[in-house]
């Protein structure tokens, strides 16, 4: 194992992919050198123990997936292409050696998998254990980024994949569920917390497909939707009865009414939200598919403010989420 800071910090590096094309001096010297050849969308996103994860019941491997996915959700959002990701590990100093490299395990299984260059970072002590992850994107050939700004009236509303299932994953966690249990009620909802999968190929796929405005669903749908209104100076008219809720969720949580306000409210499913065009939608969802998952129709856009999350019962949800500043564990949507 390794016997000094810079023996660790040379095992992490070991771990992650070779470096893309763009990357001129990679990780090792005193800065990464990178040569981009279009417009680059940065992004910062940290996640803390306690708040976003807690280590003993997510594993280090889970909490690198973790932290990069949630990095690269907000380049997907954008329509961006992936680029470089820089990471900073903040470490109490009685963390072993071992769930350091974990976590840098779970780091290049995501950097692999969706083709990132994790180009530097620093390792630092800290009282409490933190990933922070730079990532950078770039703007593809032939489409512009999509923004949260750009709703129009009379553009439907829609959204990636299923949603409540990390929300869900943590209520299962707290109960004493871990990934590999052999119950098939929590596999599926586990998975959305222990190796979520940021939509890149979706957004970019949306992008090209002319729509409008877009954001990832990481505080909940209804804060996520008011972020996108609030933007757009925009109204949302969305209809609960009509979203994808993660397969599952109803039993897990009783019932279908109870699952439908978990998946308006619970974080981190890092779908895509995005409003289209009507005339749009038909190829929107076909490009989606062929991205590799789905798109539901789930409201539209009218003149006003705010959102409106309306129950099959004719009620109504106040567009609630996951506060960051004063929420407890992410993903729970309790404020």
């Amino acid at each position: 194992m390794p016997g000094s800071e810079f023996d660790l910090i040379g095992a992490i590096d070991a771990r992650m992919p070779a470096p893309g094309p763009r990357v001129r001096i990679p990780s090792g010297d005193d800065a990464a050198v990178v040569e981009p050849r279009a417009a680059s969308a940065i992004t910062v996103d940290a996640i803390v123990d306690g708040v976003h994860f807690v280590l003993d019941s997510f594993g280090p491997e889970a909490v690198g997936r973790k932290a990069l996915a949630a990095a690269l959700s907000d380049l997907a959002a954008m329509g961006a292409s992936q680029g470089e990701a820089y990471v900073v590990v903040a470490a109490p100093a009685d963390l072993v050696d071992e769930d350091l490299l974990g976590i840098a395990d779970g780091l290049a299984e995501v950097a692999v998998r969706e083709e990132v260059t994790v180009a530097g970072g620093d390792l630092v002590r800290s009282p409490v254990l933190v990933v922070s992850v730079t990532a950078v994107g770039y703007e593809p050939g032939g489409t512009r980024f999509v923004t949260r700004a750009g709703a129009r009236i009379r553009d439907l509303v829609a959204v990636t994949g299923e949603l409540g299932g990390a929300a869900a994953a943590v209520e299962l966690m707290e109960a004493g569920e871990r990934r590999g249990d052999p119950a098939d009620r929590g596999a599926h909802l586990l998975e959305r917390q222990l190796n979520p999968t940021p939509r890149l190929r979706e957004g970019r796929a949306l992008a090209k497909a002319g729509a409008t405005a877009m954001i990832d669903v990481s505080d909940g749908l209804g804060a996520d939707a008011l972020h996108l209104a609030e933007a757009s100076g925009r109204r949302l008219e969305i209809e609960l009865g009509r979203l994808p809720v993660a397969a599952g969720l109803a039993e897990a949580r009783g019932g279908e009414q109870a699952a439908l306000e978990l998946a308006a409210s619970g974080g981190e499913d890092f779908e895509l939200l995005v409003t289209v065009p009507p005339e749009h939608f038909d190829s929107a969802v076909q490009a989606v598919a062929d991205a590799g998952s789905s798109l539901t129709e789930i409201g539209y856009v009218t003149d006003g403010q705010g959102v409106a999350l309306k129950l099959p019962d004719g009620g109504e949800l106040p567009p609630s989420g996951f506060d960051q500043r004063r929420g407890s564990l992410s993903g729970s949507g309790s404020g």
